[in-house]
């Protein structure tokens, strides 16, 4: 496959003095992240951290990706959702930087020009997300004359298969085309469609949910289709056909999460031993507090997407997420990291793992929560491939080759197992606003 790269509030104050200095730099910027799988890894006949290999990338991913440069990261910083909407669980697709997260076969020529993904040569071709997802929103903005051909698949492969029975194309296509802009092509044609604004900008809107798919373009609603067979999730692709098409925002809110916090922590296992202590606070939040130690989920769970907010006082606090983990076992599973900590060159770059990155296996790109700030975090394991969105960005993207084993800090684990939350040091007092959760199919 082709080689393919991976706008909201400014950076903080505290960040002032590294975006004048990255003004007047020399021309030196590509320092920095790494490839599509950065960071340290653990070999997978050990969980020491110095014993380190090259991480393979996945066969149905991007072969590989230019680092983020120091412009890029900041770029990314800034693209970061607000706060109102990151916390109702909407992720950036696309990222508005680089094309982090997404694959292609090559046939047409996706690519980033300002701020927008643009494609306009090629034979007929996807760009799919790297991960595949069911029951969610979905948001698209874009421009394109009245005679483009394209469209939005679902529950789609890289190939996609039959549109009437195995997939879904929302077509974006002239009037005349007997599936329009809006409708399911082979299954429903759409109705009442909006005539296009002056400048060709359009909103789409898509809740896909089990076995009901609506569609509503530009505030009208023009297909809604009950399928009583539905395909299994599948990647979300943006299709060329012929013409130009320009996507500005490419957006998705996982649905029908369940929240794990209650008043007495009732749907957890706690560990009195372990020096960490958790409670809630009147405000209803998760507090953990103290040293080393896990709160642990009851219920198990294999494939999941997972939503969580957190606030931590200082930047070199720290926690984590781990999931798949062995029951019982102390903190056995990956690691989620939680820590906003940068490093004194770049305060974008994680000084360990950062937030939404997987710790020992891929750093995140950049270092996207605030200190004293909610934050947000989605994240998502289908399979060995495990993603996550702080504030709304995707951080990493990461797929795990190793052989199987039980314990994920050996080999790639699959089998359902718990999720933990750590305590980390006598320093750690986080709190967790936030902590929902849906298993996947």
């Amino acid at each position: 496959m082709n080689s393919i790269n991976s706008v909201s509030s400014a950076v903080c104050s505290s960040r002032n003095v590294y975006i004048s200095w990255l003004f007047i730099s020399t021309l030196t910027l590509f320092v920095g992240c790494g490839d599509s799988n950065p960071g340290p890894i653990v070999d997978s006949s050990s969980d020491s951290i110095e014993d380190k290999s090259q991480e393979k990338i996945p066969a149905n991913s991007l072969e590989k990706a230019k680092p983020d440069d120091q412009l890029d990261r900041l770029s990314l910083s800034n693209s970061r959702l607000a706060e109102s909407e990151a916390s109702e669980g909407w992720i950036k697709l696309f990222d508005g930087v680089t094309l982090f997260g997404w694959e292609t076969d090559g046939k047409a020529n996706f690519r980033v020009e300002d701020g927008l993904l643009v494609v306009d040569e090629g034979e007929m071709s996807l760009l799919c997300t790297s991960m595949k997802w069911d029951n969610y929103e979905l948001l698209v903005e874009y421009r394109a004359d009245s005679e483009v051909n394209s469209g939005i698949f679902l529950n789609t492969d890289l190939v996609p298969g039959d549109v009437a029975t195995e997939c879904y194309e929302i077509n974006i296509a002239p009037s005349s085309h007997p599936f329009s802009t809006g409708s399911l092509v082979n299954r429903e044609a759409a109705s009442n469609v909006p005539a296009a604004s002056v400048d060709n900008l359009r909103t789409m809107k898509i809740s896909h949910r089990s076995v009901e798919l609506s569609i509503n373009l530009d505030g009208v609603d023009v297909c809604n289709y009950e399928d009583p067979k539905p395909p299994s999730a599948g990647k979300i692709g943006l299709q060329h056909n012929s013409g130009r098409i320009e996507f500005r925002r490419v957006m998705l809110r996982p649905l029908d999460l369940k929240s794990l916090l209650d008043s007495d922590l009732a749907l957890w296992k706690q560990y009195p031993d372990m020096d960490a202590k958790y409670s809630v606070t009147e405000s209803g939040w998760m507090r953990v507090q103290g040293g080393s130690g896990q709160i642990e989920t009851s219920e198990q769970y294999d494939d999941f997407v997972l939503l969580a907010e957190y606030k931590l006082p200082t930047p070199e606090m720290n926690s984590g997420i781990f999931f798949r983990c062995i029951p019982g076992d102390k903190m056995m599973g990956y690691e989620c990291q939680v820590s906003n900590f940068g490093s004194d060159e770049d305060p974008l770059v994680p000084a360990d793992c950062g937030t939404g990155g997987i710790f020992r296996r891929q750093d995140a790109r950049f270092i996207a929560g605030d200190n004293e700030k909610w934050v947000t975090v989605v994240l998502q394991a289908r399979g060995p491939s495990m993603s996550a969105w702080v504030n709304g960005v995707q951080v990493s993207n990461w797929t795990d080759t190793r052989e199987k084993n039980e314990n994920p800090r050996r080999g790639s684990r699959l089998e359902a197992g718990t999720i933990m939350v750590q305590g980390h040091d006598p320093k750690t007092d986080a709190l967790f606003k936030q902590f929902k959760i849906r298993s996947v199919n």
